[in-house]
């Protein structure tokens, strides 16, 4: 008798339970398309009120056959596959009749603001989905938003239940500036393969375009250079606290660069100088004026390092390195770092950055430089990243040169978010969520409008940042939010309605395995 009431009562809960998870799942998903908790929010929402349903016999659907085009169909059925245990097939087919399907379609002669390479409209009726763009680039954009428009769970690699409902409506969307990244510092701290490509992959889902990569500094040179393969050997070697450090092959960066690439994420090399330079001269004594090689440093102090810039060796150093990172990077920037050269005379690093620069035009790449560079002459077509002096940023533009905004007090991940946070640091202040999410890069610097600003860079500095885990912790949340200011217009941005869909995106980020920072200003769901 106790046996057979414990099974019924074991059963009855199983049966509510399950009641509770039906109930639930189909709670969270509204009817009304513009209530979607969509970040970055797009630019524009219209709501029919329906739903359409993802149902088992669903495929993904390319209107012309392309290897690039099957490459993003078949990411969104990896997407979807495993929450669902649906078994997504991706077909080419010029017809749109067959209801129950995705649809990814590009057309190149489409006009209006969503036809720039990034923009694309999704209708969604209840029948069918149309993803519809100029560009393959504009396709995976979209499919970031057609996931983020199903139940969280789709993340989840093991099958879950359904419905797998979307509201209906359409959705017209592009960015707002066409550089929107993050910078990953692996020179303080080195970060593997494995964990690059993790954030990569959480990158693309909040349609960050760029991913910058500080390859270079005091405690640690993280890229092989093979006409120079000291810089690794021994460079390499150590980090901040002395830990055992790490570098990139080549063919390991290039293993990055093609992941980022197939997700439509650039990667953005560093090679901090002439400052921030240690690992170099610990490699080479060539390099120092002295003719003596420095030890390796494991601290984190700035501004004590420099190359020897009257010396013709130091510029065929660069030049080696920039050519060799210039032939496995296929983007358009080579950073050249320049920030806290406090070592370096004046007098000299001005033509020291000016020689640097021909060097990187040299080798058919655009300039990208901490906004330090300002002082020098700048070339056609240099980005200055503003990060901390107003009067460098006006310099730039004064030149020609485009901004890059990452104002430390805004900006930088590795700054707190309170006085209660264990990792990290405060010399440019706490950031909180709201702080983060409060910028508006036009308006930051006066006298640098709009028009001279080519996006916004978030920057994670690794001195206190050892693992994924914490990386992830300084990243997210802060991260939705500056992948936000530079996709959504800044009239569409409102902090009150932002704070709900950062919310929502908590139980997104649990089922992505993301390590966030739950901030007390949210109501996480």
């Amino acid at each position: 008798m106790i046996n057979k009431k414990l099974n019924i009562a074991i059963t009855g809960l199983l049966v509510f339970t399950l009641l509770c998870l039906q109930a639930s799942s189909s709670a969270k998903t509204s009817s009304d398309l513009s209530k979607a908790a969509i970040i970055p929010k797009p630019v524009s929402i219209t709501a029919t009120g329906e739903f359409f349903r993802l149902k088992s016999h669903a495929n993904i659907c390319i209107s012309e056959e392309s290897k690039e085009l099957r490459q993003i169909g078949q990411y969104l059925a990896d997407k979807l596959k495993g929450s669902t245990g649906y078994g997504f097939q991706v077909k080419t087919t010029a017809k749109t009749e067959e209801s129950g399907n995705i649809y990814l379609i590009l057309n190149t002669n489409s006009s209006g603001p969503n036809a720039a390479d990034e923009g694309y409209k999704l209708i969604i009726t209840k029948k069918q989905i149309f993803l519809t763009a100029n560009s393959p680039t504009g396709l995976f954009r979209g499919v970031q938003t057609i996931r983020q428009l199903l139940p969280a769970r789709i993340e989840l690699a093991l099958k879950q239940p359904g419905p797998w409902k979307i509201a209906t409506g359409t959705i017209e969307d592009y960015p707002a500036y066409s550089y929107r990244g993050v910078m990953l510092d692996v020179s303080r701290h080195f970060f593997g393969v494995d964990d690059v490509k993790k954030l990569i992959e959480f990158l693309a889902c909040y349609k960050i375009n760029f991913l910058h990569l500080h390859l270079s500094d005091d405690q640690g040179w993280r890229i092989e250079i093979k006409s120079w393969p000291e810089l690794t050997k021994h460079g390499g070697n150590t980090q901040v606290g002395g830990g055992r450090g790490g570098y990139y092959t080549q063919e390991q960066y290039s293993e990055i660069v093609n992941f980022a690439k197939e997700r439509y994420i650039t990667i953005v090399p560093e090679i901090d100088m002439p400052g921030h330079t240690n690992a170099v001269l610990a490699s080479y004594a060539e390099l120092n004026c002295s003719g003596k090689a420095t030890e390796l440093y494991t601290g984190t102090n700035v501004g004590f390092s420099t190359l020897c810039t009257t010396q013709d060796i130091t510029y065929k150093f660069i030049d080696d390195v920039i050519r060799e990172l210039a032939d496995i990077t296929p983007g358009p920037y080579i950073h050249i770092g320049g920030d806290e050269s406090h070592a370096t005379k004046r007098e000299d690093y001005i033509p020291f950055i000016n020689k640097v620069e021909d060097i990187v035009i040299s080798h058919g790449k655009q300039i990208l430089g901490w906004d330090d560079i300002a002082v020098a002459s700048l070339k056609t077509n240099v980005v200055a990243q503003h990060w901390a002096n107003i009067k460098n940023a006006n310099i730039a533009v004064s030149q020609g040169a485009k901004i890059l905004m990452s104002p430390a007090k805004k900006a930088y991940l590795d700054m707190k978010y309170d006085k209660s946070t264990k990792l990290g640091q405060h010399w440019a202040g706490y950031i909180e969520v709201d702080s983060a999410y409060c910028l508006d890069p036009a308006a930051y610097i006066p006298g640098v409008g709009g028009k001279n600003i080519l996006g916004i860079e978030a920057a994670l500095w690794t001195e206190t940042i050892t693992n994924i885990n914490e990386m992830e912790y300084m990243v997210f949340p802060r991260l939705t939010g500056y992948a936000e200011i530079g996709w959504t217009p800044s009239s569409e941005r409102n902090w009150n309605e932002y704070k709900v869909r950062l919310g929502e995106q908590g139980e997104r980020f649990k089922d992505m395995g993301i390590n966030y920072y739950p901030s007390p200003l949210i109501q996480w769901k």
